[in-house]
């Protein structure tokens, strides 16, 4: 930045100290022209009226922003003691246009617009009482001046009027940035929130997914440890199998996170993944069937596959830790003239499943946003006879 941009920043980013400077500059010149124009011997009295006016007329500049109505009236009622009391012009009176100009760009606009009458009705009474622009006080003279004054009241009016305006601009703009702010700062909060429930959906799906059927693995092996170690050794190769799948989705998931292209790239599980999903769940020891009916006829919605497996693989875990080791789970995906369909139904506990097997439901929410989030619909509950069921369904893109 340079030294002239410097100044003016500081000019303003400090108004106060820039009037009161500007004030006590102007006044110290003004009192000593007018002492310098009154002060011979045989008008000492006037000299020393002329000084006061002078001061009265310029000092009150000092708060020319921060109190502008004090300001213009002590102004105002020095300029009357001028008319009355002193025979000529004094220097200060270039504090009237400094008002007129403050109370235009500043001031509401009955104060703007009051600064210019009272400056054209100044303009007359100064003419008329001081004389022309000329030594001769002619009528002719006398209109000259009250209009030359007026017509410069009216250009330093105008000036501060576009002043004005282009400060409400500048103020409209500045108010506008504030507003765009605010509005990016909520839309990136709200993307971070979305994300964080994407992420916390992933990290349920896998965990609890892998963490249910290692359980009941583990579980399994060690009631059938003592009698069947061969049982015990396949539970425990599936429990490595699980934990090693587990680890690697993980690394995928903290591998997005960081950014990885390896991790980003990778391909998400899709409808193509539901038979190996099921094959886990059966090598846990629950009954699964699985039925793929139809073929696509317009294109998904990205993502879409992904959340039709996460939606089955919930299903399925949750069948695993509620139905019970006897219960049959079936799980139906049709490809329909809409879109896909997808109903995992079995015949276990369901409902009457006790509390310390109940889960936080935050499984079943995280399914229906999947879901909603591609304009499909979801419903999950128990059915009449026992077991549980739950439906998805997600339609085809709208221009596909």
């Amino acid at each position: 930045m340079t030294w002239h941009r410097k100044v003016d920043q500081w000019i303003r980013e400090h108004p106060r100290i820039v009037d009161l400077i500007g004030a006590l500059m102007l006044w110290f010149v003004t009192v000593v022209a007018t002492a310098g124009l009154a002060g011979s011997p045989s008008t000492g009295n006037e000299a020393v009226l002329a000084v006061l006016v002078s001061s009265a007329e310029t000092l009150p500049l000092i708060l020319r922003r921060s109190h502008r109505r004090i300001s213009a009236g002590v102004i105002v009622l020095a300029c009357l003691m001028h008319l009355a009391f002193l025979p000529g012009f004094l220097p200060s009176v270039v504090a009237v246009p400094v008002v007129v100009y403050t109370l235009a760009k500043y001031g509401e606009r009955w104060e703007s617009l009051s600064g210019l009458g009272l400056s054209l009705v100044g303009a007359a009474f100064s003419s008329a009482a001081f004389g022309g622009v000329t030594a001769d006080r002619s009528f002719a003279s006398l209109v000259a001046s009250t209009v030359i004054i007026g017509l410069s009241m009216l250009v330093v009016w105008t000036y501060g009027d576009l002043a004005r305006t282009r400060l409400v601009a500048l103020q409209a703009l500045h108010d506008r940035a504030e507003r765009l702010e605010r509005e990016q700062a909520a839309e990136r909060s709200a993307a971070a929130a979305d994300e964080r429930a994407r992420i916390a959906r992933e990290m349920h799906d896998i965990v609890a997914h892998s963490l249910s059927i290692m359980i009941t693995q583990a579980d399994g092996a060690r009631y059938a440890g003592r009698e069947n170690p061969e049982v015990a050794v396949g539970a425990l190769e599936t429990i490595a199998t699980h934990g090693r799948e587990s680890l690697k989705d993980m690394r995928r998931l903290l591998g997005v996170l960081r950014g990885e292209e390896e991790a980003q790239y990778r391909p998400m599980p899709g409808i193509g993944d539901l038979e190996q999903l099921a094959e886990q769940v059966r090598l846990a020891g629950q009954q699964v069937d699985l039925q793929i009916v139809g073929t696509p006829r317009r294109a998904l919605p990205n993502g879409a596959e992904l959340a039709v497996y996460r939606c089955v693989q919930e299903s399925l875990t949750n069948v695993v830790k509620h139905a019970g080791t006897a219960a049959r789970a079936t799980v139906t995906v049709e490809w329909t003239r809409h879109g896909i369909s997808v109903s995992v139904t079995d015949n276990g506990r369901g409902a009457l499943a006790d509390a310390s097997t109940a889960g936080s439901g935050r499984g079943l929410d995280g399914m229906r946003e999947r879901v909603e989030l591609y304009g499909g619909q979801m419903s999950a509950g128990p059915l009449p006879r026992g077991g549980f069921v739950v439906r998805a369904f997600i339609p085809y893109l709208e221009n596909a």
